[in-house]
């Protein structure tokens, strides 16, 4: 399963740690991915990923 949200298409970003030294090292941003029974297209119900900001703004709907 990759991380990357079935509706908005959102996946991982890359920055930087920044100490305080400003010492620079790598790091990701991984979207905050949910799995949820939602009402797909045809009407049918399916496990999918989705990111809480989807939840939230109503894009997806959920099985009752």
């Amino acid at each position: 399963m990759s991380k990357m949200c079935e509706i908005c298409g959102k996946k991982p970003m890359v920055g930087n740690y920044v100490s305080h030294a400003h010492n620079v090292n790598k790091r990701k941003f991984n979207p905050n991915l949910q799995r949820v029974r939602a009402v797909i297209e045809n009407g049918s119900i399916k496990k999918i990923s989705v990111c809480a900001n989807c939840i939230k703004s109503g894009a997806v709907v959920k099985a009752p």
